[in-house]
C-alpha cells in the first residue's frame, strides 16, 4: 500500500473494547461563509430547509449563524445558530444539526 499522504504526527489510539478502537481526530473549524444553498437537516434527519446565507454577530468577519429558508415561496426562516451545527458535507451540500429543527427559532 503506498500512502499519498503522511501525517507529522502520530494519531493517538482510543481502544473501546477488545478488537475495536477509535482514531482521535481534531475538530477543525466550521467555514458558515460558503454553505449558501445547502441542505440543512435537524438530527433526526427531517428537513428544516436550505440555507439563505450566514449571519454576522459578534465579529464582522465571522458568522455565528446561518439564516434557513423553510419553502419555495415561504417568507419563514430559521436561525440556525453555528452551536447547533454537528457537521457540514461538503460533498452532498447537507448541514446536519444536533437539535431538532422544533428547537430553532424563527424570524421575519
Amino acid at each position: 500500500m503506498v500512502r499519498v499522504n503522511k501525517p507529522f504526527t502520530a494519531a493517538p489510539v482510543i481502544s473501546l473494547q477488545a478488537g475495536h478502537s477509535v482514531i482521535t481526530m481534531s475538530a477543525l473549524a466550521i467555514d458558515l461563509r460558503r454553505t449558501a444553498g445547502y441542505i440543512v437537516a435537524d438530527r433526526r434527519g427531517r428537513l428544516v430547509g436550505k440555507v439563505e446565507c450566514p449571519m454576522y454577530g459578534t465579529a464582522p468577519d465571522v458568522p455565528d449563524a446561518l439564516s434557513v429558508k423553510s419553502g419555495l415561496f415561504s417568507r419563514r426562516r430559521r436561525m440556525v445558530p453555528a452551536d447547533a451545527i454537528e457537521q457540514i458535507d461538503g460533498s452532498s451540500g447537507v448541514i446536519g444539526l444536533r437539535v431538532d429543527r422544533e428547537s430553532i427559532r424563527s424570524f421575519l
